[in-house]
């Protein structure tokens, strides 16, 4: 894997629990969450982008502000009169989360609608980063320009990242659902789901059947994310490697901890080439991320 990453999707305004009835504001987002880890551990000389569409409005200058802070580059990002930033709020129970949702003018959803622009990101890049969420909130129409840019970088030898990141709440139906999942796949060269997801929704009865099924779409790489039980690593001829999980201190909020694990992973094998030790260190930055509420934490509270 080599210089240039570039992230594909929608970043929402986050509204987490602050405590005494309070909210907090912040902004997040499956695909972005991911860039951001990835922007933590790499050095500035290796550029990380962002694509997505925003509005014209406050919030999304403000979003914008977040996201160049972090030091995530926004000059592929979209601009559309008229729309504005998702929003979401976290519900936490026992560390557990779940979420309501207000997208329904969503600048994100137009993100491929640009055919152009959306390529001329996509040229600019070595790794491209989407997930099963990008691909729902699209129209059918905007998901196979999307999907064709992708197999065309695949084809060009760039390497396309693919997290199915399965949200039922997101799609018509199941049919189209897994077809549209399994269409990602193909156009990838390395895909990165949660058992959990894949045992649901594909009816996997073990993390082998999940490698199995990804291999038959013709994916050359594979990380199973599998909670607890750790991460399996399945890299080209090479057979299929368990990395243990690391143990959190405490388990404060689950949010992000898949999307810190790609960001986390994909960091490492950038700089190292080494899926294992990728893996190990993802599962130690994952670890760490649980411990603290919202799915951005600063670097200092992470594994070096």
């Amino acid at each position: 894997m080599a210089g240039h990453i570039l992230s594909i999707g929608e970043c929402m305004v986050e509204l987490m629990q602050a405590g005494d009835g309070l909210l907090k504001k912040g902004y997040a987002g499956d695909t972005f969450n991911t860039a951001y880890y990835v922007r933590l551990f790499l050095p500035e000389t290796i550029t990380v982008d962002y694509f997505t569409a925003v509005g014209d409005e406050t919030v999304s200058e403000e979003m914008l502000a977040f996201m160049a802070g972090t030091g995530v580059s926004t000059r592929h990002i979209r601009r559309i009169a008229g729309r504005m930033p998702g929003l979401y709020m976290i519900h936490l129970k026992n560390g557990e989360r779940s979420f309501s949702y207000w997208r329904s003018t969503s600048a994100a959803k137009c993100l491929a609608d640009d055919a152009d622009a959306l390529r001329a990101a996509i040229d600019s890049a070595d790794t491209i980063v989407v997930t099963g969420v990008t691909l729902a909130i699209l129209s059918e129409t905007a998901v196979e320009t999307l999907l064709a840019e992708l197999r065309r970088a695949k084809a060009a030898g760039r390497t396309v990242v693919f997290d199915p990141n399965i949200r039922p709440r997101l799609w018509s139906d199941k049919t189209r659902m897994l077809a549209t999942i399994s269409d990602g796949a193909r156009a990838a060269t390395l895909v990165m789901p949660s058992f959990d997801d894949e045992a649901t929704h594909f009816g996997d009865a073990t993390v082998a059947d999940t490698i199995a099924r990804y291999r038959s779409l013709g994916v050359e790489n594979i990380v199973v994310k599998d909670g607890a039980n750790g991460a399996t690593v399945a890299f080209g001829a090479a057979a299929p490697v368990l990395v243990p999980a690391a143990k959190p201190t405490a388990i404060v909020d689950t949010t992000s901890a898949g999307d810190s694990f790609n960001g986390a992973f994909l960091a490492h094998l950038t700089q190292h080439g080494d899926p294992q030790g990728a893996a190990a260190f993802a599962a130690r930055v994952a670890s760490a991320v649980i411990a603290h509420h919202g799915a951005l934490i600063e670097k200092a509270l992470l594994p070096a």
